[in-house]
Order: C-alpha cells, then structure tokens, then sequence
C-alpha cells in the first residue's frame, strides 16, 4: 500500500492515541478519562465516539467505556509509532531539548508521509524506545519478519512491500503464561543470529514465563524450553497472539 492510503483526520488520530494510551493494561478507556486527557469537554467526547464506532475503530458502550478495535488498535499505533520516531529524530540527530521534542512530535506526527517513517526509521538504525519517556517504538506495519530484511529491500517502494495484516504484540508486554507465534523481530542481521542459536526464530511459538525487575531479565518458553533472555531483547520481539 502506497502513501494514497485512506487518509483519517488529525482529531480522529489524536481519539486513537489516546484510546490506546489509556488501555494499555486491557481495560475499558472512560469517556470521563478521554475528557479529561484531551481536555475536552465529556459531551464532546461521546459525540466523537459514536463517530468513531460508526467508523469501525472503536466498540463503544455508553455506561461502560470503550476500546479499540483491530483496525483502530492499528491506526492509533500508526501514529504512536510516526510521534516516537519523530521524538527520536529530534533529539538524538537534531539535539533539541527532551522538554521540546513532544509538542514538536504532536505538531509533525499528522503529516509525516508512511515513505518518510520507513526512511526516518532507518537513518535511526530502528530504534525501540522514544527518548521523552523512554515508552516503546510500535512495531512497523510492513510486511518484513526484520529490520535486516527491511534494509535489503531498501530501493523497494511500500506498494510492493505491502502492509501486515495482524496487529503484533511485543513480547515484553505478554502475560504470564501468554504465548503467540513470533511474526517480527526488531534488529539486524547479528540479533537474530545470536536468537537463533538459543531457538527464537520466525514462526516458532514462545510465552511469557517471568519478568524479573531487579534483574531486567525475562523468562521465557520456547517451544518447551525455558530460556532466559535480557528486557531490551524481549521488547524487541513481537509475536501474533491469535496465532496460539
């Protein structure tokens, strides 16, 4: 898919973010707590939320909240991931203060073209984490199993590469005892060499075990064997859950 794709409203965009923000534990999001985040007035609020559900990117339920649904959950990462690129970019390449890189983000997120996050993302040797909270880089929506192969097929325009279906889930934010089929892997061509010889390839199933935080080792099982690998590998490998 090429950068013509369907184009949402930057207000709609900003709805999705915040949706996905507010639930990250699963929960349903309060329309009193999107109010509230957005600065905006409830009753408003709920008026962009039917909009939202007609539109497919939310369900919704007046007196119990609402939550993203697959393609919302997709947008709202979307430009989750173009906010923390941008962040990114801007402080480590263009020096600016960390307290000015948010609001400069939030101004150029709606705009970034899905050509210039592939490029932005590769001039930063694909990083993980935004530097304003140190908050996880979405996964890009691709249709790569890395960034190794990503950076192969360099000179090959999004239309051709085409996008990922499934919305992917890092592994560092498995429940324990939550497993789904390892579909992506951020790194470069030494990361998966080093994975594979402990057994973590594309394909092959791996669940959560235990995350130790004094340690920032993560526990995890491999196709029946137990492994121990480090948080920063962990958050770096995103897997299909639907797939378990």
């Amino acid at each position: 898919m090429s950068d013509d794709r369907e184009k949402v409203s930057a207000n709609i965009e900003d709805y999705l973010k915040t949706i996905y923000q507010l639930s990250e534990n699963d929960e349903l999001v309060k329309t009193t707590s999107i109010a509230k985040n957005l600065n905006i007035a409830p009753g408003s609020v709920t008026q962009m939320l039917k909009k939202l559900y007609d539109l497919g990117f939310v369900e919704y339920s007046p007196y119990e909240g609402t939550k993203l649904t697959e393609d919302g959950l997709r947008l709202a990462k979307k430009i989750i991931r173009k906010h923390r690129l941008l962040e990114r970019f801007m402080y480590g390449i263009l020096k600016l203060k960390k307290t000015d890189v948010h609001s400069q983000a939030c101004e150029m997120e709606h705009t970034l073209s899905d050509t210039a996050e592939r490029a932005l993302c590769q001039v930063l040797e694909h990083p993980d984490t935004c530097p304003d909270d140190d908050a996880l880089i979405p996964e890009c929506d691709l249709e790569f199993t890395s960034c190794d192969e990503c950076m192969k097929a360099i000179n090959d325009d999004l239309e051709k590469i085409g996008k990922r279906k499934e919305n992917l889930v890092s592994v560092i934010k498995l429940k324990k005892n939550q497993k789904g089929r390892i579909s992506f892997i951020r790194g470069d061509y030494k990361l998966l060499q080093e994975l594979s010889d402990e057994g973590i390839t594309i394909g092959t199933m791996i669940s959560m075990v235990n995350i130790d935080s004094l340690s920032d080792q993560v526990e995890v099982s491999v196709e029946g064997s137990q492994i121990t690998i480090g948080k920063e590998i962990a958050r770096n490998i995103f897997v299909d859950t639907k797939e378990s």
